[in-house]
């Protein structure tokens, strides 16, 4: 018999779900990610799966069955009204249209799961437009126009944010433990899970995709570094932190060097000064997210030592983990429970994510996809970027480039002409026109 109370928030979300109902997600994007979170929906209490957005209708019944339900309980809608009834009879719709979804009255919160800077930022509008909270999965996209997306939720009253799990929002949730403690913050960032290899491309990685249920493209966004560069610019810009140098260092420090290395030169580390972002690839950091932090007091410094935290003067606070999409749901609920959102963008550009070429490009060819064969992430500090005409990551996919690009040369306006076709192009366009008139 199993004797265990339910305690916290698991307490407080089953009062909620008794008091007013479950609270209903729609979830865009059926991958990697969105499986999990349709199965990790049907484990937590108080929450509960209402749609799915998915061109793909198979690849969303699939998910729906490895939770535990049935076929006839998935029923395929065609509108906002079919996905209300659908819900109302608990059962969950699957639409290939967005709008479908976002326009439910049933509908509380709106997880998008796309991967794609593009079309999360076109479910994220349409989920505003019709009063949803948004958790945003697609970091490239909040890097990208993240700063007009808030803008958006303030308007209509509702919450924007990161997903919770992600290495970006539980690396702000540390730094904003250790500045309630009133220490300094140094840096912060992730271990590296991947083995760093900057020119990697799906063809060497289909079989160890296929292993670990992966799309191979997503899985070498990981391996090119891509994916650290731009999580860590949207700590940057959730923070004010800035990489120390373009790219960021990247040490091989290993969990009990992280204090001694991510540290200010003055005290015996790489950094030029401190309020960092970087990550480590050595050994015992990954999958944990850090912050490494300076005692503003000889007693707090001395307890720090005391507790074996460290040796000083730099001491690191390591979490050691990050649940990425088991975690997410806690986002959706927060928000719906006027908690606030556990990233967003300041309201100021702090950094950016640019690319670099993997190969040579020629006038004419069309970009392809981030983790592909054309280009990798690159953090820079914004005004680096701005000087550089750095063209944003999120701008890339389907850019023509206009000049010669060399192996390891910097994508700008200069040599790429993004598409302009797409919303979240114009939206950059908006945000960047914003800054120029602000900028002193």
């Amino acid at each position: 018999m199993n004797d265990v109370e339910t305690v916290g928030l698991a307490a407080e979300l089953s009062r909620m779900s008794k008091d007013r109902g479950p609270l209903t997600v729609g979830l865009a994007g059926c991958g990697q990610m969105g499986t999990d979170l349709v199965v990790q929906m049907s484990l937590m209490p108080g929450v509960r799966l209402g749609a799915i957005v998915e061109i793909r209708p198979e690849a969303a019944r699939a998910a729906t069955r490895l939770s535990g339900r049935d076929d006839g309980d998935v029923v395929v809608a065609g509108d906002s009204s079919a996905v209300d009834r659908a819900i109302e009879a608990g059962k969950v719709a699957i639409v290939e249209d967005h709008r479908a979804m976002c326009g439910a009255g049933r509908i509380d919160v709106v997880i998008d799961a796309t991967g794609n800077p593009n079309a999360g930022t076109l479910v994220a509008l349409e989920a505003m437009r019709n009063g949803k909270h948004v958790v945003m999965l697609s970091v490239e996209a909040d890097i990208t126009v993240g700063r007009l997306l808030r803008e958006e939720a303030d308007r209509a009253g509702v919450v924007y944010t990161g997903a919770a799990g992600d290495e970006p929002a539980a690396t702000v949730e540390l730094v904003g433990f250790a500045q309630a403690l009133g220490f300094e913050i140094v840096c912060a960032g992730k271990g590296k899970n991947n083995p760093l290899k900057f020119d990697a491309t799906p063809d060497a990685y289909e079989a160890e995709a296929r292993a670990r249920d992966m799309n191979a493209r997503m899985l070498v966004e990981f391996v090119d570094g891509s994916k650290t560069m731009i999580e860590m610019t949207a700590v940057a810009n959730a923070t004010g932190l800035v990489p120390d140098v373009p790219g960021m260092h990247g040490p091989a420090a290993t969990r009990e060097e992280l204090a001694s290395t991510l540290c200010t030169k003055a005290d015996g580390g790489i950094l030029s000064g401190p309020g960092r972002v970087d990550y480590s690839i050595g050994k015992g950091v990954a999958p944990g997210v850090f912050v490494v932090v300076k005692p503003r007091h000889p007693r707090a410094l001395e307890r720090m030592v005391d507790l074996k935290v460290g040796k000083g003067p730099c001491f690191a606070l390591l979490r050691p983990y990050h649940l990425t999409s088991l975690e997410v749901p806690l986002s959706a609920i927060r928000a719906a429970r006027g908690a606030g959102a556990d990233l967003k963008p300041l309201s100021r550009p702090v950094a950016e994510c640019g690319a670099v070429a993997k190969r040579a490009l020629a006038p004419g060819a069309v970009l392809g996809k981030i983790g592909e064969y054309d280009y990798r992430g690159h953090a820079l500090r914004h005004d680096d970027a701005r000087a550089a005409g750095a063209l944003p990551i999120g701008l890339a996919e389907r850019a023509r480039v206009l000049k010669p690009v060399a192996p390891g040369e910097a994508l700008t306006y200069a040599n790429c002409a993004p598409d302009e076709g797409l919303v979240i192009t114009k939206m950059r366009r908006r945000q960047d026109q914003a800054d120029a008139r602000s900028a002193p």
